[in-house]
């Protein structure tokens, strides 16, 4: 398996090696925009996968499927409507409120 399609995918750097490798039809515009964002789910997706005793033909298949849905997930929405990095999610993270304290007048002096 040292040359099958995980060890492949390990080499790659740019998005469109991903989707060429793996057979994905693209276009070129959204991949330009989310290209880190659909390799963060598609990576995220992967975590889920369980390949032990899988061919190789296998798991060529379920990655390209992981990376058509990972595509699709900006294909039908934006990367600030996924969030899939943190510094977009805590971007809308409900901020907690501080509560003034309060000081009784006649504590004063």
């Amino acid at each position: 398996m040292a040359n099958g399609i995980l060890a492949q995918l390990n080499k790659t750097s740019a998005a469109e090696e991903f989707f060429t490798l793996l057979g994905v039809d693209y276009d070129p515009g959204i991949v330009n925009v989310a290209r880190l964002h659909i390799l963060r789910r598609m990576g995220q997706y992967l975590a889920a996968e369980d390949f032990a005793g899988a061919t190789d033909e296998t798991v060529a298949e379920r990655c390209k499927t992981v990376l058509e849905r990972a595509y699709a997930d900006f294909v039908a929405s934006s990367p600030i409507d996924q969030r899939v990095f943190k510094v977009l999610k805590d971007a809308v993270a409900p901020q907690t409120k501080q509560t003034p304290t309060l000081v009784q007048i006649g504590t004063l002096k």
